[in-house]
């Protein structure tokens, strides 16, 4: 299943936003009872530590990746590499196994997924900013 070199953008995309979609809401569902300034200065910090450290880092180091592949097309999960495929295993195998063991507090779920799923949705979000840029300059190249 071979997709266009540009798809593998949009296919970043969708994945990314998903995750981050899902990890936010959860963020968001356990924080009714949690708000208050430090908690939303908290969530704030961890979303910039994750955008400027983790996934702003990948989004630009996958984007070059792939616009630089010679050939048109690609294998539909050449979206990322294996590293960062191993990333997102560890990240929802501890999620999961933080929320379902119990050990964390609800408000540190409110505090932590809110702040790590924002970061997630844009990552996916500059992904598909990516991909349509990536359109227009192929549009371009086209006239």
């Amino acid at each position: 299943m071979k997709v266009k070199r540009n798809t593998l953008l949009l296919l970043a995309c969708l994945v990314w936003s998903a995750a981050g979609f899902n990890i936010l809401r959860i963020g968001l569902m356990s924080y009714p009872s949690h708000r208050s300034v430090l908690n939303f200065l908290l969530s704030a910090v961890v979303f910039a530590v994750f955008q400027v450290f983790i996934f702003g880092k990948l989004v630009k180091k996958h984007t070059a990746r792939i616009s630089g592949y010679e050939e048109e097309r690609h294998f539909f999960l050449k979206f990322f590499d294996k590293k960062a495929f191993a990333i997102m295993a560890v990240m929802m195998s501890g999620g999961i196994g933080l929320r379902a063991s119990g050990l964390a507090p609800e408000q540190f779920i409110a505090v932590f997924y809110t702040g790590l799923g924002a970061s997630l949705l844009l990552a996916g979000l500059l992904f598909g900013c990516n991909w349509g840029k990536a359109l227009s300059a192929t549009a371009s190249d086209a006239k």
